[in-house]
């Protein structure tokens, strides 16, 4: 908890109001005395982070409007490092599971768990535990999520400003339209782009762009509904 304010003060994403009410009835019950903001986006919730203080935690729907995959999480992650994220998902599958803590999440819970062992998993996440559902057995990492996490070490070297460059690069925006949306000139662009290159341990931003979006695990969210 924080120093500077000794009420939790918790950071719920989910664009859905009936998980959002739930997840904050959980809340109240691993802490009584608690401050809950909600975000209906990963692009709210990264505004609440720049403009309303420190939270202690923050609890994270993998289904959001504004982003694919994982990128939610990698965005908090390398944005705000030192920011405890515990996914709160309609899916179970060991293999997101595994993704989700290799990316750095603090812990794993469905959204089907029941009320007191959401507290439960709240508090384990507050005191510094890794939680995970009981039924859950270590997915063996292949080779492609060895490598999935290895781009994740890179991304996170990234500076804010190289990762948003990078996400409009993946929106296929040209150097003019990336300088007109930041306000900055194109030699700037071009300045954050090689960095970006250089950071990645790639040799062009369409190779940039292939490696990044292999982050999105299209063929494990592929049907899957309630994230």
């Amino acid at each position: 908890m924080n120093a500077v304010n000794e009420v939790a003060r918790f950071l719920i994403i989910d664009d859905h109001p009936l998980f959002r009410e739930a997840l904050h009835s959980a809340v109240q019950m691993a802490y009584p005395e608690v401050d809950t903001v909600e975000a209906r986006s990963i692009g709210e919730a990264l505004e609440l982070l720049a403009g309303a203080g420190q939270f202690d935690l923050a609890l994270l729907d993998l289904s959001m409007p504004d982003v694919h995959g994982f990128d939610g999480l990698l965005q908090l992650r390398t944005r705000y490092p030192h920011l405890p994220v515990m996914i709160v998902s309609g899916h179970e599958d060991a293999r997101i599971i595994s993704e989700a803590l290799s990316y750095g999440a603090a812990g794993f819970v469905p959204k089907s768990a029941r009320k007191d062992d959401l507290a439960g998993a709240i508090r384990a996440v507050m005191e510094g535990a890794i939680y995970v559902p009981e039924t859950y057995s270590v997915h063996q990492p292949d080779p492609e999520s060895t490598d999935r996490a290895d781009m994740v070490q890179r991304l996170s070297r990234l500076t804010p400003q190289q990762l948003r460059v990078l996400q409009m690069l993946r929106q296929g925006m040209l150097n003019k339209q990336i300088a007109y949306e930041l306000q900055v000139g194109e030699t700037t662009v071009k300045a954050h782009v090689s960095e970006i290159l250089r950071k990645l341990n790639v040799y062009s931003r369409t190779q940039a762009v292939i490696e990044v979006s292999k982050l999105d695990n299209a063929e494990l969210f592929r049907d899957q509904q309630g994230f």
